[in-house]
C-alpha cells in the first residue's frame, strides 16, 4: 500500500517500540488505521512471546530505581536468554520502568500462584461478608469476580502498567520479548519504603 507515509511508520514505531518494517507491515495490514496497527503489533508480540516461552533463560539482569526523595526504592530481577540482550539499552530501560511501576503499584507477587494463600483467603472472607445481602445462588460468582479483580490489582503481570494503562505488565513483557527476540521472565522483585514494615 503506497499511501503509508514514512511519518506514520515513525509515529507508530515511537508509540510501540516495534521495528520499522513491522510497523509498516502493521499499517498495511490495517489499512493505515493506527489504533488497529497497535493492536496488530500487540497480538504479534503475544504470539512471539508464546513461541519463545519454552526457551531457557539463564542470563538476565537486576534493575533498581531509587526515588529522588531517597526514601523509596525498588529492585527487579528479569531473566533472558543471552548476556548480549541483558546488556542491551532497551532491556535496561525495561528494568528501570518495571522498578518504577513496582514502586508505584505495590504488587504483592509476580503471578497468581505466588500470592500468599492466607492473604487470598482473608480477601475471600471479606468479599463473602460484602455479598451476604445477595441471593445465595450468585454469591460465589460475585466473590470469584472480586478475587479475580484482586489478583489483577495485586499481581505484577496482571497490573495495568503505570505509564500506559491500556497495557498490562504482561503486555509490556511480551512487547520486549518480541522486540529483543528472546524469551524473558520476571523472576522476583523487592520494594522498600522508609516507614513501611
Amino acid at each position: 500500500m503506497s499511501d503509508i507515509t514514512a511519518q506514520a511508520v515513525k509515529e507508530l514505531r515511537e508509540m510501540t517500540g516495534a521495528g520499522m518494517m513491522e510497523c509498516k507491515k502493521a499499517l498495511v495490514e490495517t489499512g493505515g488505521d493506527r489504533e488497529k496497527a497497535v493492536d496488530f503489533l500487540r497480538k504479534k508480540g503475544l504470539q512471539t512471546a508464546e513461541k519463545k516461552s519454552g526457551r531457557a533463560t539463564s542470563e538476565g539482569g537486576i534493575g533498581f530505581y531509587i526515588h529522588h526523595d531517597g526514601r523509596q526504592a525498588a529492585m527487579v530481577q528479569v531473566a533472558c536468554e543471552t548476556d548480549f540482550v541483558a546488556r542491551n539499552e532497551d532491556f535496561q530501560g525495561f528494568l528501570k520502568n518495571l522498578c518504577m511501576h513496582i514502586l508505584m503499584a505495590d504488587p504483592v507477587a509476580v503471578r497468581r500462584d505466588e500470592v500468599d494463600s492466607t492473604l487470598v483467603e482473608k480477601e475471600r472472607q471479606i468479599f463473602m461478608e460484602q455479598v451476604l445481602d445477595k441471593p445465595e445462588n450468585i454469591r460465589e460468582k460475585i466473590v470469584n469476580g472480586k478475587i479475580d479483580k484482586f489478583y489483577g490489582e495485586r499481581c505484577l503481570l496482571e497490573q495495568s502498567f503505570i505509564m500506559d494503562d491500556k497495557k498490562t505488565v504482561q503486555d509490556l513483557l511480551n512487547e520486549q520479548i518480541s522486540k529483543l527476540g528472546e524469551n524473558m521472565e520476571i523472576k522476583r522483585f523487592a520494594r522498600m519504603v522508609v516507614g513501611e514494615d
